[in-house]
C-alpha cells in the first residue's frame, strides 16, 4: 500500500493532481452524512457547521495523509444523536451508508465520464493533468467506499452490520467488536504495510479498483489503465 508514496516521491507533481479528488471525496462524504441526518430529524451536525462543503470543517490531517500515501483514509467523523432519528434502526442504517453512497455516484460519474472520453478520442486524454486527475477522482472514491463498508468500528460498514444484526447476534459479540475492532483493524493495516502477504485491505481495494477498470474497459471498448 506504500507505493503511491514512492510514486509521489519519484514524480512530486502527482500530489497536485490528486489535491482535486481528494478535497472533494472526503467533503462530499462527510456533507451527505451530515444532509441525511438532518433529514432524518437530527441537526447536531447542522447545528456544529458540519453540514457544509467547507473542506475545512472536515478535515483530518492523519486521515488526508492515510489517503494520499497509502490509499485508504478519512475525515472528521460527523457527529450524530440518533435519539433525534424519526426511525432510530431505519435512519441509522440511512445516515451510515450517505457517505459511501455519495463516493458510489462519484465513482459512477467519473468513471461513465473517462469512458465517454475515451469512446469519443477526446484531445483531453492527451493532457496528462487531466488523465491524472479523473484517475484519483475514481480511485479515491472507490477506495473511500470500499474502505468504509469494512465491518468493524470506527467505519460505516460496522454501524450498518450492528444496527441489522443487534437483534440476531449475543450482545457480548459486538461488546467485544466495539471494544477490539478499531486495532483489528489497525492491526490488518500495519500487517499490510509491513509485509504484503498479509496486506488483506489493499487486496480488497484493489480488487474493487480492477472490477471497476474492467466495467469501463468493457463500455468503453478500449483498454483502462
Amino acid at each position: 500500500m506504500l507505493l503511491r508514496f514512492e510514486l509521489i516521491k519519484e514524480n512530486p507533481l502527482l500530489l497536485l493532481y490528486m489535491l482535486p479528488a481528494l478535497v472533494l471525496s472526503l467533503t462530499l462524504h462527510e456533507w451527505a452524512h451530515a444532509f441525511v441526518a438532518y433529514k432524518c430529524g437530527d441537526s447536531t451536525a447542522r447545528n456544529l457547521g458540519r453540514m457544509t462543503l467547507n473542506p475545512i470543517a472536515h478535515f483530518d490531517l492523519i486521515g488526508s495523509l492515510c489517503l494520499l500515501l497509502v490509499g485508504f483514509g478519512w475525515a472528521k467523523p460527523v457527529p450524530i444523536n440518533p435519539r433525534n432519528f424519526q426511525k432510530i434502526r431505519r435512519d441509522t442504517i440511512l445516515v451510515s451508508l450517505a457517505g459511501v453512497a455519495m463516493n458510489f455516484l462519484m465513482l459512477v460519474f467519473f468513471t461513465l465520464l473517462m469512458s465517454i472520453c475515451i469512446r469519443l478520442d477526446i484531445e483531453l486524454l492527451f493532457n496528462e493533468a487531466f488523465m491524472y486527475i479523473m484517475q484519483y477522482f475514481i480511485v479515491f472514491n472507490l477506495s473511500l467506499m470500499l474502505f468504509n463498508l469494512i465491518p468493524l468500528p470506527p467505519l460505516d460498514g460496522y454501524n450498518v452490520l450492528e444496527t441489522l444484526l443487534v437483534r440476531k447476534l449475543p450482545i457480548n459479540f459486538f461488546m467485544f467488536v466495539r471494544r477490539y475492532g478499531r486495532w483489528i483493524l489497525l492491526g490488518l493495516l500495519l500487517a499490510g504495510s509491513i509485509n504484503t502477504r498479509f496486506d488483506v485491505i489493499g487486496m480488497y481495494l484493489r480488487w474493487g479498483l480492477n472490477l471497476v477498470f474492467s466495467a469501463v474497459s468493457a463500455i468503453s471498448g478500449v483498454p483502462f489503465i
